[in-house]
């Protein structure tokens, strides 16, 4: 199954040195996710084929103006290009009210119906399960409430062997329960195992989305064990007191947090307008996560 992570955005605040507020496009097994959607995202996706129509549910972490203000604008482009198919926003409840309000004095009726899913920052839940993925909110340690969001695959059925399942002539009917895991007894009641007509899949993927957020292990084990996380690290460890004050993480913390949790990589955003270059926040968490890699804009995370 395809799995991967293309960075839209990755300044926190503003945008600054071609740097845009917090967007990510998610790729699982060709069905299309948006998470959080700062201002000009909609230029990011028309810059690396992100297809609007393809987005079915968005995610928006918290309230915060540098992870949802471009959301009204994508909504009204996504309505003037004849969308009429449901869209499933999962976010704070307020966000409601602000898309009603903007949509009302600009007398605007969408053709399409949004589903609302309201985010609980009080302790985690699952909000989507399909027959892919399940997602589950992280809450996170903010200024105002603020939810992560950790995706996980399911795990896929056994693959039959072809040539094996033909040479035995095996009824299809009997396909479901081998792909199950069951043996499979044949018409001299020899019974052949599973593991010699099917093969293993892959393990399922896991990526966890880490927007604003203190450095708090209330969130830890949840994290724990994952292929990939994005971490925010909005501030050098030279500026602790300025991130614990605005509830935000270090570059040296976010590899703390990646040690702590085991997790497979590390991706680091959320950038401070302050850095004009990014390889001193990358070597600052490298130095105690060394699979650290940058969260740089139209860059795409193959999860494998």
């Amino acid at each position: 199954m395809k799995f991967e992570v293309t960075i839209l955005g990755s300044s926190s605040a503003t945008p600054i040195f071609n740097r845009n507020p917090s967007a990510q496009a998610l790729n699982i097994n060709e069905h299309f996710y948006l998470v959080d959607c700062g201002e000009g995202t909609q230029q990011q996706m028309l810059r690396f084929d992100i297809k609007p129509g393809r987005i079915d549910h968005i995610f928006i972490s918290h309230l915060h103006g540098d992870h949802y203000l471009g959301l009204v604008g994508l909504l009204s482009s996504m309505h003037l290009n004849g969308r009429v198919k449901p869209l499933n926003l999962y976010c704070p409840p307020e966000l409601k009210e602000i898309i009603e309000l903007q949509l009302k004095y600009s007398e605007t009726t969408l053709q399409f119906e949004i589903n609302y899913y309201f985010t609980d920052p009080g302790a985690p839940e699952i909000i989507l399960d399909s027959p892919d993925i399940t997602v589950e909110t992280i809450p996170l340690d903010h200024r105002i409430p603020t939810t992560g969001f950790l995706f996980r695959q399911k795990r896929r059925l056994r693959k039959l062997i072809k040539e094996k399942v033909e040479e035995l002539n095996i009824p299809v009917e009997h396909y479901s329960p081998i792909k199950k895991g069951a043996d499979y007894t044949g018409v001299d009641g020899t019974i052949y195992k599973n593991e010699e007509l099917t093969i293993a899949p892959s393990d399922p993927k896991t990526y966890a989305y880490c927007s604003d957020t203190l450095y708090n292990e209330s969130y830890f084990k949840q994290i724990s064990n994952i292929d990939m996380l994005y971490h925010e690290a909005t501030f050098m460890h030279n500026m602790l007191d300025r991130a614990r004050s605005t509830h935000h993480t270090t570059a040296l913390q976010a590899g703390r947090i990646a040690t702590l949790t085991n997790v497979k990589r590390l991706v680091i955003g959320h950038f401070s307008a302050r850095y004009k270059t990014l390889n001193e926040l990358l070597d600052e968490a490298r130095a105690t996560f060394p699979d650290t890699e940058l969260a740089l804009e139209g860059k795409t995370f193959v999860i494998e």
